[in-house]
């Protein structure tokens, strides 16, 4: 074991993943580097951990080497001989290094398929997105190095076995590679403030199945699970995780995500959530306690076409328009949640508060069927490459005879920022704070019945019911008066003296 003073600290080994990504920088846009960067430190934390495990067998079972490759075969992921991050180092200025690469990941994926199958499909360190070979070479070669620098010894026996600091750096670069890719980057990851948000609306209970139907690089899914305590308030293992992800990249970045997060047993499809369903028991969608998701903003060609043939039932309350998929998502999302106890949180533009037509109907329903609980507005410019504004939508299968609605104004709390706005502390705990309470609160929150909803024909926008208006306080006009008086007095004395002055100086006239 190691003395723990030479332990990476969680901020350099952050420091130090984002300067690996200078090898990178001004070849190609990040949306497109990203996924070379996190895979590589997949391999670098799977090598790591292999060769510890296999040292600490070694100390055990000494010369026994047949039972230590036993006992290796049972650990949660195999790493086939020369498939790791010391064989890739040591042939770092091989000609062909790219291509050695590209094998080893087949390799690993092949020898661990019921976890990683499909994980590598869409990267190649062979192609020619890195450059022409030589340059392509030359990349690699700096990569690799990059990550066999000290403060990237990813064994658990020089990080005391705190392997929360590995998806805590993954979490790191997947945030910095989305606040700096625009909207292409963005549209995988919920800001971690709006996610625990939505972790604490949610509250999560041990044995809970939560599920994430859009679920991007699991960020927001993994956000939820560490939520879930014990009665004692101690963190709950205690939970099972689904999520499916139309994109095959993003999808991969999810699979390793769980992966480096000690979560093994999370059920992640690849596929269009809408027109092809993954998460099913039988031929019936599979059902969860909570249900969570920032679905892409009005979504256009969402399957509008197949809406009224769906054979999961899930759009009798209504089709979605053809060019704004919002309420797909909804609808997915309530007919996914347990019966009379699920619930839903989901982030939404604001137009899905009060856009007319079908969506209006569809809105209606849900709010006489008593599903919707709460309706949160949230500050703008949160959300990486979008800057109106969003809401939190709460359903509720579980309300009972409590027919009425939460609106919270939370849009005016928060820390600005030069490129994205943020929450903080206090902003987030008055959030739940208000939610729990379910009261309303002056200019901040609003506990609206069933019939104040009905009189604004369905319409949640939020000043509706949150009265924000500040008085501007009464203006003692005598009192101005008095001012102005005493200002002209002033005035006229100024400008006696001035007169003296120029007098003086013979400016008489």
């Amino acid at each position: 074991m190691e003395n723990n003073n030479n332990r990476p600290t969680q901020e350099q080994i952050n420091k130090t993943l984002w300067e690996a990504c200078d090898t990178f920088r001004g070849a190609f846009d990040s949306s497109e580097y990203k996924n070379y960067i996190l895979v590589f430190m997949f391999i670098k934390y799977l090598s790591d951990v292999w060769k510890d495990t296999y040292e600490e067998y070694k100390n055990r079972y000494g010369n026994d080497e047949e039972l230590i490759q036993r006992k290796m075969k049972r650990e949660r992921f195999v790493l086939p001989e020369n498939c790791n991050f010391n064989y890739i180092h040591e042939h770092r200025n091989d000609p062909d290094i790219g291509e050695k690469i590209d094998k080893i990941l087949a390799k690993i994926e092949d020898e661990n398929l019921a976890k990683l199958e499909g994980v590598f499909r869409n990267i190649s360190f062979n192609s020619e997105k890195l450059g022409q070979t030589k340059d392509r070479n030359r990349r690699l070669q700096n990569v690799i190095n990059d990550f066999a620098k000290p403060a990237l010894d990813f064994r658990p026996s020089v990080l005391g076995n705190k392997e929360d600091i590995i998806g805590n750096a993954y979490m790191y670069l997947i945030e910095r590679f989305a606040s700096g890719a625009g909207k292409k980057g963005g549209e995988f990851y919920t800001p971690h403030e709006v996610s625990v948000i939505l972790a604490k609306l949610l509250s999560p209970r041990p044995g809970s199945r939560i599920c994430d139907p859009a679920c991007g690089s699991g960020s927001l899914l993994i956000t939820v699970s560490e939520e879930v305590k014990e009665e004692d308030g101690t963190p709950s293992h205690n939970y099972a995780l689904y999520g499916q992800e139309s994109n095959g990249e993003t999808w991969a970045l999810s699979k390793m995500n769980m992966f480096l997060h000690s979560i093994n047993a999370a059920q992640i499809e690849w596929g269009d959530t809408i027109n092809n369903p993954r998460l099913l028991e039988g031929d019936q969608l599979m059902k969860f306690d909570v249900v969570v998701a920032n679905p892409p903003f009005s979504l256009d060609k969402w399957g509008h076409e197949n809406a009224d043939s769906d054979r999961f039932k899930r759009f009798l309350r209504g089709v979605p328009p053809r060019t704004k998929g919002d309420y797909a998502f909804i609808l997915h999302m309530i007919e996914t949640a347990e019966p009379n106890a699920g619930k839903v949180g989901v982030i939404v533009p604001h137009g899905v508060l009060f856009r007319g037509s079908s969506e209006g109907a569809i809105r209606k329903k849900l709010i006489e069927e008593n599903l919707l609980e709460a309706v949160i507005g949230l500050p703008t410019n949160l959300f990486y490459g979008v800057g109106i504004p969003a809401a939190i939508l709460v359903f509720n299968k579980a309300k009972g005879e409590n027919t009425d609605v939460l609106f919270i104004d939370a849009s005016r709390d928060y820390e600005e920022g030069k490129k994205q706005n943020k929450l903080r502390e206090q902003d987030i705990d008055h959030i739940i704070e208000a939610y729990r309470k379910f009261e309303s609160e002056d200019k901040y929150a609003c506990r609206a019945t069933m019939d104040e909803i009905r009189e604004n024909d369905f319409n949640l926008n939020i000043p509706r019911y949150v009265d924000t208006f500040e008085e501007e306080e009464e203006v003692d006009i005598m009192a101005v008066q008095k001012e102005i008086d005493h200002l002209e007095k002033e005035l006229t004395d100024v400008r006696k003296e001035m007169k003296a002055y120029l007098k003086e100086l013979g400016f008489d006239s």
